[in-house]
């Protein structure tokens, strides 16, 4: 009884999450090419000819990119609230009607041997939401794209066995880059990104002793580097007690890179 997942693709450019379970291949969003995911999907050992559905979190480009193309390749029907499919329709190319389900807000679905809970963020999208995920007692949280951590989500997400936390940007990287105001203004709102310090804090709160992996996602080209993302979560954390390599692993995420197929709990 295992729960696996990778991350297909993490940042600004684009975003695929995989998970799956014995009887569940879920793909949470698409966000490249078609090609790039079955290039991701395949180098880490996954036959996207097997998966079962997917479900999207919202109706950015770099969330939806591919999104009709690989639903229609492989016949998948796609999950999404009755507000992102709106937003969306129109840029996915035709999808025939069984391929369209409803996936509503704050809402708990049992795929198969999966249970998967949505819930909302603050996000400059039409009704954006992230998922946790649970399976046989294991526990996985997808969360990024959001502009802070409510006391709601941290409830929602805590106690994870691992986690994907965005971990967007240096807030002075993004001062004093190249970004005019109005757009370093909407990434640090609330509607915005998450930096790596609220990342950190957001974590002190949600971990518990079954926390295992970390992984820092989401990270803007222009406004962040992995080494810098890693340190500042990783001493933030070790200042508030927490011990990471020997009990907690903080794993990079990256735009063109999958991370390896991990077995939740192994």
């Amino acid at each position: 009884m295992t729960l696996k997942f990778s991350v297909l693709a993490s940042g600004s450019t684009g975003n695929a999450f995989y998970i799956e379970t014995e009887q569940e291949k879920i793909l949470v969003d698409a966000g490249l090419s078609g090609k790039k995911i079955d290039q991701a999907m395949a180098d880490v050992g996954i036959n996207p000819k097997e998966l079962t559905k997917i479900l999207v979190t919202h109706e950015h480009s770099d969330h939806i990119k591919g999104l009709g193309i690989i639903a229609r390749k492989y016949n998948l029907p796609i999950y999404a609230n009755e507000k992102t499919w709106h937003a969306m329709e129109g840029s996915l190319g035709k999808l025939t009607l069984d391929q369209k389900f409803h996936f509503g807000m704050e809402e708990v679905k049992s795929f198969g041997d999966l249970d998967v809970e949505s819930f909302g963020v603050s996000h400059d999208a039409a009704d954006p939401m992230f998922y946790t995920f649970r399976h046989n007692g294991k526990k996985v949280s997808l969360v990024t794209d959001l502009g802070y951590v409510s006391e709601r989500i941290k409830k929602i997400v805590e106690g994870s066995d691992a986690y994907i936390f965005e971990a967007n940007h240096d807030v002075d990287m993004l001062r004093v880059g190249r970004y005019p105001w109005n757009v370093k203004r909407r990434i640090l709102g609330d509607s915005g990104h998450v930096s790596n310090e609220d990342c950190a804090l957001a974590l002190t709160d949600i971990i518990t002793d079954r926390t295992k992996r970390i992984y820092l996602a989401h990270l803007s080209q222009d406004n962040n580097m992995k080494d810098l993302a890693r340190m500042s979560v990783s001493n933030l954390l070790t200042e508030r007690g927490f011990e990471l390599d020997s009990r907690i692993e903080l794993h990079d995420t990256d735009p063109n890179q999958p991370t390896p197929l991990y077995v939740v709990g192994s």
